[in-house]
């Protein structure tokens, strides 16, 4: 277990580094749409690829902040259903819906991005729109975001099964809240 608690440890700090990193992609995308929208109306001129860029880091800060969501505990769940079962029942909950569902969902989603990706870099597909943006690295965020989900799933497994061995403390007994150990 200690070799595994590792393996989470480092999968946390990266998806921490990535989660961090992509919130400045927060203030780019509105420095862009703000620039955008003053060249618009000062001078009446604007550009498809501007409005693309802002597409393209809204869907960054989705697909690459969702492992950090999910390392955070902050993803969405029924707590109003959940906070009146047991803690067992919800340590059980965790460990069934990160196996069967979250981790069959990111292993579709890598299976069919990948290629998705792949005919857009080999195509050098651009938008149809005029002056737009290559497409590929839009197209390379879905396999990638869902690749560091899968991989916090993996981590936020180990650490659940760790707590409900009684391996390492759970820190939701601490704060009242139900999350996984750090």
């Amino acid at each position: 277990m200690g070799g595994l608690l590792r393996l989470s440890r480092l999968i946390d700090g990266f998806n921490e580094r990535v989660g961090k990193l992509t919130g400045w992609l927060i203030l780019a995308a509105v420095i862009v749409s703000s620039v955008n929208a003053c060249v618009r109306f000062a001078f009446n001129r604007s550009s498809n690829a501007w409005l693309e860029l802002q597409w393209y880091l809204f869907g960054a800060v989705v697909l690459l902040g969702a492992a950090y969501t999910l390392k955070q505990n902050e993803h969405i769940r029924i707590d109003i259903v959940n906070s009146r079962l047991p803690k067992r029942a919800r340590d059980w909950i965790d460990v069934v819906g990160h196996v069967l569902f979250l981790a069959p969902l990111c292993v579709v989603m890598i299976w069919l991005g990948v290629p998705f990706f792949l005919r857009s870099l080999a195509s050098g597909e651009t938008s149809s729109n005029a002056g737009g943006l290559i497409m590929w690295p839009a197209k390379l965020l879905v396999p990638l975001g869902f690749a560091l989900v899968l991989a916090q799933g993996v981590s936020e497994l180990i650490k659940r099964v760790a707590i409900m061995r009684g391996v390492v403390p759970d820190p939701s007994a601490r704060s009242g809240a139900h999350g996984a150990a750090s």
